[in-house]
């Protein structure tokens, strides 16, 4: 190592400052000599790197493939943006120096990292550069969300759609939301399937009188049709009156509801209005997760009906008798409908028409009827593109719909719907096409306008459009200027929870848990124990109990049927009770504004009586998943030791440290390891240098880590997952894997020792603190922008962090900096896109 004198140092500091300074602050300009930037680096940051880095990194020295003394020139030296980013990040992450190697101090590193961020990166902070924009796709969740604002239509995006592509650990990066000709197709497809569901065609419809299963009775009023048994033979009636005599539709709606195992139930359902049989069938056993979607039939007739009262009437009749009951099997009445009378002088208003139609039905006159339809359209595409339709668009969607509303017999409704379908399909609406503030026309980096930061606040926090509150402070151009209170009343409405579910289901991975593949005996430990009884007693376990069987046989029946009921335990409703302690965590420490550092640790969680039992945890009672406080000696408390982070990290039969230890570094730390290299064996190929005994994780990765080229990146690794090895697969405490022992302790590469869990969280909160505080930021920043992050941001995430340490990791700190940052408020300066409607909606210019 250089022993450079301190004199030197200090003078060498010094003569940067003065270069800084006579350099007009660092600030990058077109007229910014290289040389004098290539000054300072040789003045303050060249002495630094030859004292602490050029032992492995300097002299001919290339460890790792860096060499610190090999750019070319001064123009190599400054553009080297890629090299430069990796550094800082290195230093600040104490990955380098080593930790057996003298430590840069703090002033040392602000100095490398404010050079970087001015000379290299050519950041100016009064004019930050807030990158680049690539217009948006919405994706899946965002589509849903919108169109039901929008229209009031709940369409499954997950059953019409192709998953969206991730990017930087989101799907919702503009860069990967592409589209193909066959996704355009289902998205033309869909506007026409979601309007002809939402908007009437007609201004009238027949009346309709709805009655439930509960209006259903028997003579005695004891049983009601909401759930009648195939074994119980039942005669059920429900009184109508109507006002009007004429031609009337009555239909039965009806389930069938069984347990999953079968039953042999079989029945016959008649169905009557006023003695006279409309239709009967014979109904069998049948099982659906959601009764509400699953084994429905429909049965309709028409009828002359006169005014007066009328009787419905819906008849069970068993055709199975009730001795060969196995399980629970029911008939659901639904809903009965009478809609009439049929002449529609009688008619109403179909449902939902004043959304659409707010002013009624159209008037006669041809002109007023294109003004009423101009106002519609102007309004419904306001809310569908985000901002107001110019003259022009609005004009080219009224003539769309005049089209079709000025066919002979077509209705003025049905050309509307026409050019609503248009909007639904047009770029506009697919897609988040943004504008400059008028008022910034010519600046290099000028702020978004008004309509756009709506779109771009509404889509962070609530994964849909903007509310009326939020257009109307965008038409008044007074959005900016009130955007604290905007974000505070966001995230206090119902629909931030998209923000919980979609982050929070990307971050901390609570989408996988209910597709993580896990078999529970394994998990535990426990399936050798099954396999050894299956093999010494096989079929007889199965047979019929009898007075002549053996103790031994009892007793694995006994406890066959025990560990069957574990593995049962181990359901959805656990997987998801598992997801929402994650969630909940997160909106508890979002709406209350607490610290970001309980993510890490706390000295609470949420459980309901299913997982407070499968976590060991005495006194929560009940389904409702609630706050719990957690006694001092509790291992639990944070995001790090609930169950969807220990499943969702463990493969299907055991716990892998390698999966955690790399969560840990990817999504709390920020310091992802590069991916392995290829050929590397399965860790359980370790297993035969231990062939006296079975072998556990911590030794199995002690061996691996004996090849040189593991040892580099499992160092880092394995020491933060082996500290949850007392977490089943499964999230469950254990103190012994394969009859031995756990030993959770460790040493991390930075130097700090632990002996289990507990102690480990306590570091990463004293001394990781600023590590995890830029991780969550530029997690939380890359979801908000829907872009990755490149190297003009770290200005900006600095910015955030800083203001976090200040505010001791109030969350509400870290949602406010990204919001008033350059990159969310700001755009680079380009031409506008312009979206034009043609006949399909769907041209770009």
């Amino acid at each position: 190592m250089r022993n450079i004198p301190q004199l030197f140092r200090i003078n060498g500091l010094l003569l940067y400052l003065v270069l800084l300074l006579a350099s007009g602050g660092g600030m990058l300009c077109a007229e910014t000599d290289i040389r004098v930037r290539a000054d300072r680096y040789r003045a303050g940051i060249l002495p630094i790197l030859e004292d602490r880095c050029y032992d492995c990194h300097g002299d001919g020295a290339s460890k790792g493939g860096l060499s610190l003394d090999g750019f070319s020139d001064d123009a190599d030296l400054l553009g080297s943006r890629d090299l430069w980013l990796k550094i800082v990040k290195n230093i600040r992450a104490r990955i380098m120096p080593p930790e057996r190697k003298p430590q840069l101090t703090e002033a040392e590193k602000d100095l490398i990292n404010s050079w970087v961020q001015q000379d290299v990166f050519g950041i100016d902070p009064a004019d930050p550069d807030p990158g680049r924009i690539t217009i948006r796709r919405l994706n899946r969740v965002e589509y849903r969300n919108t169109i039901r604002e929008l229209t009031g239509v709940d369409f499954n995006t997950e059953l019409e759609f192709p998953p969206d592509d991730t990017g930087y650990g989101f799907d919702n990066i503009g860069d990967v939301l592409s589209i193909s000709p066959l996704l355009m197709e289902k998205y033309v497809r869909a506007a026409t399937t979601i309007i002809e569901e939402a908007v009437p065609l007609t201004s009238r419809v027949r009346p309709e009188k709805v009655f439930t299963g509960a209006a259903f009775r028997t003579p005695d009023g004891k049983v009601d049709g909401d759930r009648i048994s195939f074994y119980d033979a039942a005669v059920l009636d429900c009184s109508v009156h109507l006002e009007h005599s004429g031609q009337y539709e009555v239909e039965f709606n009806v389930h069938v509801d069984g347990e999953f195992a079968f039953d042999p139930g079989r029945c016959i359902g008649i169905f009557s209005v006023d003695g006279e049989e409309i239709a009967r069938d014979e109904f069998v056993y049948a099982f659906s997760d959601d009764p509400d979607r699953g084994a429905a039939f429909r049965y309709s007739a028409e009828r002359m009906l006169e005014a007066g009262d009328h009787v419905l009437t819906v008849e069970v009749k068993p055709m199975v008798p009730p001795e060969r009951k196995l399980n629970r099997l029911d008939f659901l009445v639904k809903s009965a409908v009478v809609r009439g009378p049929a002449d529609l002088r009688f008619g109403v208003q179909p449902a939902g028409y004043t959304r659409f139609f707010p002013e009624g039905p159209a008037p006669d006159g041809i002109e007023e009827r294109r003004a009423y339809a101009a106002r519609i359209l102007g309004d419904f595409g306001r809310l569908a593109f985000r901002r107001p339709l110019s003259k022009p668009m609005l004009q080219d969607f009224v003539d769309f719909a005049a089209a079709g509303f000025e066919k002979p017999g077509a209705s003025f409704e049905e050309g509307i719907a026409r050019s609503l379908v248009a909007m639904l399909a047009s770029p506009r609406f697919l897609f988040r096409i943004e504008d400059v503030d008028p008022a910034d026309a010519g600046e290099a980096h000028p702020y978004v306008d008004e309509w756009s930061l709506a779109s771009r606040l509404s889509y962070f926090l609530w994964s849909s459009m903007p509310d009326e509150d939020l257009f109307d402070l965008a038409e008044k151009g007074l959005l900016r200027r009130q955007l604290p209170e905007q974000v505070r009343r966001m995230l206090q409405d119902p629909r931030s929870g998209e923000l919980i579910r979609n982050f929070t289901g990307q971050w901390l991975m609570t989408r996988n848990i209910d597709h993580t593949p896990i078999e529970p005996l394994a998990a535990l430990g426990l399936q050798d124990e099954l396999e050894s009884i299956r093999g010494e007693f096989g079929s007889r376990l199965f047979s019929a109990a009898g007075d002549d069987d053996s103790s031994a046989l009892v007793a694995a029946r006994r406890r066959m049927r025990e560990l069957h009921g574990i593995s049962r335990m181990f359901n959805s409703g656990l997987r998801q009770a598992m997801r929402r302690e994650a969630e909940m965590t997160f909106e508890y420490v979002l709406r209350e504004n607490r610290s970001i550092d309980e993510f890490l640790s706390s000295d609470y969680t949420f459980l309901n009586q299913q997982l407070a039992e499968h976590y060991g945890i005495s006194g929560v009672e009940g389904h409702q998943m609630r706050r719990v406080s957690l006694t001092p000696d509790s291992p639990r408390g944070g995001v790090l030791t609930q169950g969807n982070m220990l499943l969702v990290t463990s493969n299907p039969t055991r716990t892998s440290p390698v999966k955690r230890g790399l969560f840990i570094l990817e999504n709390i730390l920020g310091t992802p390891t590069p991916p392995a290299p290829p050929d590397i064996p399965d860790l359980e190929a370790a297993v035969a240098g231990i062939p006296d005994r079975e072998p556990t994780l911590r030794q199995l990765l002690e061996r691996h880590r004996d090849d040189s080229l593991c040892s580099s990146c499992h160092s880092r690794i394995d020491p933060l997952g082996l500290a949850f090895e007392n977490f089943s697969a499964i999230g469950t405490w254990r103190d012994l894997e394969a009859g031995q022992s756990i030993n959770p302790a460790g040493d991390l590469v930075t130097g700090e020792s632990f002996k289990g869990v507990r102690e480990l969280k306590t570091i990463l909160l004293d001394g990781f603190r600023s590590d995890f505080y830029r991780c969550l930021t530029e997690k939380l920043l890359t979801y908000a922008l829907g872009r990755g992050l490149e190297y003009y941001d770290e200005y900006t995430v600095d910015r955030i962090v800083d203001q976090l340490e200040k505010q001791d990791g109030r969350f509400m700190s870290l949602i406010e900096g990204i919001v008033e940052s350059a990159p969310f408020q700001k755009r680079r300066a380009s031409s506008p896109i312009a979206v034009h409607p043609q006949q399909s909606g769907l041209e770009v210019h």
